[in-house]
């Protein structure tokens, strides 16, 4: 839940001094790496061929082409890495990247800052923007690096995959996610099995290899490609998981790495509990909103105590299942919306204000954030190929029960005290269930030694990567210091403004400064409610009042 091409092939020569250097000396991580499961040695010696490959090469930047929405000064170009790392000279894609160059002198330039928004599944491909619009959090950076983003593999313009029909993956109503009966539950299991066979017949031939091992090596290649000889990275919520892995990985290629909103990265966590636990984050988090609804009474009128926003809540899933409001917006459909709130503190007053208008009598600002738009042909494409992107590397990453039995028990306890999301959840991930394709280990993340200080950035209150998660990877990154949004839980913390946490993330990147010790932060500012005379004013269009798309984290 943490988010929402054709191959090629190439047989480069590399000099016999540097084949024989490799196989003399296969790296430290390479031997570590292949007890977790998911590395081996010729995956290790494969990785770093193409580093070398791609650092030879380098990137032909040219202005990005016109569909892809990125205007000058920022310029695109392409990666050449390995579908199989254990056979690099066998076939090959290419990955999409963008970068906006540093603003500052050259005497100020640090390199290239790379990022990733998190899905899995998120494209990182508006990141430069930061840059190009001069976003205020990271002017004085911009000074520094260049910001490069990247379409990870399968996502994008990087071969992208697919698993059903863009058009029939948006359609709406869909069926509610809260089952009433066993039938509910046996047509949901047949969705999610033929959702699983579609993925192997569409994008059968990359799908054991969409890792975030193999994304990670994806990374140490472009690092190479940009000429870097170590890596600056920013990873928001899956995207810190592909930094443990990279850390693990590539522990002496790191300079700096910030990860912020953290994925739990122990191996028994990945992914099938991890998905558990946001269920129980995100009923934490909803009723966080609620309770700021109720403040807010005055305004939205839904009840001036969580009770009777949750009441008001189930009047409307309930209208909603008679009778999809519009025609397209049932239960599953709200959900989506809904689920904006325990993500983002920004969307707490457009969907509190959307919710409103509905109780007032006005369906239609609902109607309008949630129908889908089916002469987006693009947008719609984008949608399916990043569902599909998650769904892939979650399912190779780690081996998912098979047992029904099994499923139907935990998410029956859990639908008991956590009903928000948990069925919802549990059907979005039940592909993994019956997935076609080879499924790996999870990496053992750790780094004891080479590794320089990582900056570990974490809301208490979290909903789709819970606190323990960023407490988790600290423990296991020896010399990371942890920094601790106390009583916040917004997702994304470093694109929110905080000085403690913004002065912080500062001084890491452009002088490598880390605290003494651990940093307990106090939470940025709450959302305010507008006054009741303003309230209409948002309610006419609560989609357009949520923020710029490249400052929000990819999640599912």
């Amino acid at each position: 839940m943490i988010s929402k091409a054709a191959l090629g092939s190439a047989a480069t020569l590399i000099t016999g001094a540097l084949a024989a250097g490799l196989l003399l000396a296969p790296p430290a991580a390479a031997a570590s790496a292949s007890t977790s499961g998911t590395s081996s040695v010729p995956e290790a010696l494969g990785v770093q061929l193409a580093a070398a490959r791609a650092a030879r090469t380098g990137i032909e930047w040219k202005d990005c082409p016109a569909d892809w929405g990125f205007a000058a000064p920022i310029q695109c170009g392409w990666v050449k890495v390995p579908l199989d790392y254990a056979k690099p000279f066998g076939k090959t894609i290419d990955i999409a990247v963008d970068r906006a160059v540093s603003t500052g002198t050259k005497e100020e330039r640090q390199g290239a800052l790379l990022y990733n928004p998190g899905g899995p599944g998120g494209s990182g491909m508006r990141f430069p923007r930061r840059s190009t619009t001069k976003s205020p959090l990271w002017v004085n950076t911009a000074k520094a690096y260049d910001f490069v983003g990247f379409d990870p593999r399968g996502v994008g313009h990087s071969a992208p995959i697919s698993c059903i029909d863009p058009q029939a993956f948006v359609k709406a109503p869909k069926a509610d996610p809260v089952p009433d009966t066993e039938a509910d539950k046996s047509a949901q299991r047949k969705l999610a099995a033929e959702y699983a066979d579609g993925c192997k017949e569409r994008s059968g031939e990359m799908l054991p290899y969409m890792t975030t091992p193999n994304i990670a090596r994806d990374l140490d290649v472009i690092r190479a490609a940009l000429g870097e000889k170590k890596l600056n990275y920013l990873g928001v919520s899956y995207g810190t998981y592909l930094g443990g892995v990279y850390a693990t990985l590539f522990p002496t290629h790191v300079r700096r790495m910030i990860v912020d909103s953290v994925v739990n990265p122990e191996q028994d966590n990945i992914w099938y509990q991890a998905n558990l636990e946001q269920d129980v984050a995100f009923q934490m988090r909803w009723n966080d909103w609620q309770d700021w609804v109720a403040k807010n009474d005055a305004t939205f009128h839904l009840g001036d105590t969580r009770a009777k926003v949750e009441a008001k809540w189930q009047q409307l899933r309930a209208q909603a299942k008679a009778k999809p409001l519009g025609g397209v917006a049932g239960p599953a459909e709200l959900i989506n919306f809904f689920q904006g709130a325990p993500y983002y503190d920004s969307s707490w007053v457009p969907v509190a204000q959307a919710f409103s208008a509905w109780a007032a009598g006005d369906e239609k600002p609902l109607v309008d954030a949630i129908a889908p738009d089916m002469s987006d042909i693009k947008g719609n494409i984008a949608s399916e190929n990043s569902n599909a992107v998650y769904t892939a590397v979650e399912c190779a990453d780690a081996k998912w029960p098979t047992s029904w039995t099994k499923w139907d028990r935990d998410n029956s306890a859990l639908h008991e005290k956590y009903p928000f999301l948990t069925w919802s959840n549990a059907w979005m991930n039940l592909p993994c269930a019956t997935w076609k394709s080879k499924q790996s280990k999870p990496i053992a993340v750790g780094a004891k030694y080479g590794l320089p200080p990582v900056l570990i950035v974490q809301s208490e209150r979290d909903a789709a990567t819970p606190y323990k998660g960023g407490v988790e990877l600290h423990r296991r990154l020896a010399g990371s210091r942890l920094i601790t949004e106390q009583n916040a839980g917004s997702h994304g913390v470093t694109s929110l403004v905080n000085p403690c946490i913004n002065t912080r993330v500062d001084d890491y990147l452009l002088h490598g400064k880390v605290d003494a010790k651990d940093v307990v932060c106090g939470p940025h500012a709450a959302p305010v409610a507008p006054a009741p005379a303003a309230a209409k004013a948002l309610a006419d269009a609560p989609a357009s009042a949520l923020p710029a798309q490249e400052e929000l984290p990819a999640v599912r």
